[in-house]
């Protein structure tokens, strides 16, 4: 597929640039009416080189289009006025009228026309020098804001929801997370605390308890050597 069939085959990329209306001169002259606006359908076959029934049979089938773009069919008194102004003469009870964006509406729509497809080139070296540009004009700003969005602009309403949306997340979920961790961290430290003081008191019972018991068996070892006959139950203590 051609590069220049991005802009046959999407509506939406032809929107993006339906604006570069320069680049019709850049390709070859557009003749307008005298009123400097309008082009009538001869006009727009004799510019792209193509009989007018071609262009006929474009509008039939975009029409909607078209005429978002500026294809209008004056009838009635703006005809008279149109016809007075630009010095027509036709007895024609309409005209169909064309201006330079919709001229540049047909160049993105017709498949058979080398002028056609030259706009068509234009337009999208236009757009990739322009987004160079913008690119590039950013790229200077970004030591100061590293992410410059323009005030009011989609990126900026974007980022703006998207910031709140990870606060929201944030705060539902990794918080009351957190909080528990710290609530169970400091409950083990809490019951680690009360076990050491049982380790330390049983240590102490212990202690004593030896202690006492070494002292009563030294009792009953002088005891019996006082008397001469041992009386420990438990036997020497030797």
């Amino acid at each position: 597929m051609s590069v220049d069939a991005v802009l046959l085959e999407s509506p939406t990329m032809r929107s993006t640039v339906a604006d570069r209306v320069e680049v019709l001169d850049r390709v070859r002259a557009l003749e307008l009416l005298p009123d400097e606006v309008h082009v009538t359908t001869e006009g727009v076959a004799a510019y792209f080189g193509v009989p007018e029934q071609t262009i006929y049979s474009l509008v039939h089938d975009h029409r909607a289009e078209l005429t978002s773009n500026g294809y209008a069919v004056a009838t009635g008194a703006r005809l008279s006025s149109l016809k007075e102004v630009c010095r027509i003469q036709s007895r024609a009870r309409s005209l169909a009228l064309f201006t330079r964006r919709t001229v540049l509406n047909v160049a993105m729509l017709l498949r058979d026309s080398e002028i056609a497809r030259q706009v068509r080139c234009y337009l999208l070296d236009a757009e990739h020098e322009a987004r160079a540009a913008r690119g590039s004009g950013w790229a200077a700003e970004a030591v100061d804001n590293p992410f410059p969005l323009p005030e009011g602009s989609v990126d900026a309403a974007v980022a703006r929801v998207a910031e709140q949306v990870v606060r929201s997340v944030l705060a539902a979920t990794v918080v009351p997370v957190l909080n528990a961790l710290v609530d169970e961290v400091g409950g083990n430290s809490r019951r680690l605390d009360a076990v050491a003081d049982r380790v330390d008191r049983l240590e102490r019972i212990v202690l004593d308890d030896d202690e006492r018991t070494v002292a009563r068996r030294r009792r009953r070892l002088l005891g019996a050597l006082d008397e001469g006959v041992p009386d420990d139950p438990d036997g020497p203590a030797y």
